[in-house]
């Protein structure tokens, strides 16, 4: 049924996802990912049932900038899956009365396999595969997906530990930091976004980059980078507002949802409350590291009304900061 090279390539798959160990996020984020390669996929996601919606937690290809999308359960392929158990294949989004077709069009789906993502007796999400053709999926893709989303629910039980509440708290944050992960971040950011116009709202994107990271990690090694992002973590957390979302989006980058604003001014406030915060150095197995970081900021609606937009502005304006050499990292070894 399946030829030696794709076996070969679910096993590189497995194995990577038992390197991620209990880290859901992750998971779900890699498995989004080698699906495309897998089967030929133009996009992949893995939705969470939440409510009465089903929810973008990881997303790769033509729905990469669809992560934190929310979708009504019913009136949808991913949404009937949970409700059957069963997988599910479309061949043809505009002819199939199981689809969102107003989805479907959004991200630019043809067709599609949705596979049931079970977590004790529950389905509790899908593993979707997607494709800009027709008919583009086989049984043999259902066969080589089912063996991925078997390993992504094995994660997910041995993540929470036979607790519901903590399987979606797993899925939505880093297993590092504790802060909202980029699949939290984005799903916060959409459901704000969409208030603004209606409400007459501000807020602000502020994105922080770590400084020097690479270098501290050649140099002493990873654990003394990942006790850097942990710190940078905890003095993030420690400066934003109740009101506020810190999260780690991925590797050395930071981020914060500012709501409410009053005002420009209190984006600027809270990018000096970080850099105050980021003034102490943090000892590490007797040395001295700086803790520093590259900051820009964005608002909604005063620079965009688009999410995706806003972000980027943000991090353009972040890059902007580094390569201005206004902030830079370093390391002071003890005598």
């Amino acid at each position: 049924m399946f030829t030696a090279e794709k076996l070969l390539q679910v096993i590189a798959i497995q194995t990577e996802i038992a390197r991620l160990g209990v880290d859901l996020g992750r998971v779900m984020q890699q498995v989004s990912e080698a699906t495309l390669s897998l089967i030929d996929a133009d996009g992949a996601a893995i939705e969470l049932a939440e409510g009465d919606d089903m929810v973008y937690r990881a997303s790769s290809g033509i729905a990469r900038n669809f992560l934190g999308l929310r979708l009504a359960r019913s009136g949808s392929l991913s949404g009937a899956c949970v409700a059957q158990g069963e997988t599910l294949r479309c061949d043809d989004s505009e002819l199939d009365p199981r689809a969102d077709k107003a989805a479907c069009r959004k991200l630019g789906v043809r067709s599609m396999i949705v596979l049931p993502l079970r977590y004790g007796d529950t389905t509790v999400g899908v593993l979707k595969a997607m494709s800009a053709r027709v008919a583009a999926f086989s049984e043999t893709h259902e066969g080589l997906l089912a063996l991925l989303a078997g390993h992504v629910a094995a994660t997910m039980f041995h993540a929470a530990r036979y607790d519901a509440d903590t399987l979606f708290y797993r899925a939505t944050h880093d297993e590092m930091t504790d802060l909202a992960n980029r699949s939290l971040f984005m799903d916060r950011l959409r459901g704000l976004g969409s208030r603004i116009g209606r409400e007459h709202l501000r807020l602000g994107v502020l994105i922080a980059d770590l400084d020097g990271l690479k270098q501290l990690n050649d140099g002493l090694g990873h654990r003394a980078g990942d006790a850097l992002i942990v710190e940078f973590a905890r003095r993030l957390r420690a400066c934003a507002r109740k009101s506020d979302l810190p999260a780690r989006l991925g590797g050395d980058e930071f981020a914060v949802i500012l709501d409410p604003l009053d005002s420009p001014e209190g984006a600027r406030s809270a990018v000096e409350r970080l850099q105050s915060a980021l003034g102490a150095p943090l000892m590490f197995e007797g040395r001295v590291l700086e803790v520093r970081a590259s900051v820009g900021y964005a608002l909604m609606p005063d620079d965009h009304v688009d999410v995706d937009a806003l972000i980027d502005l943000a991090d353009r304006r972040m890059y902007e900061a580094k390569h201005s050499g206004r902030t830079g990292g370093r390391v002071e070894r003890a005598n």
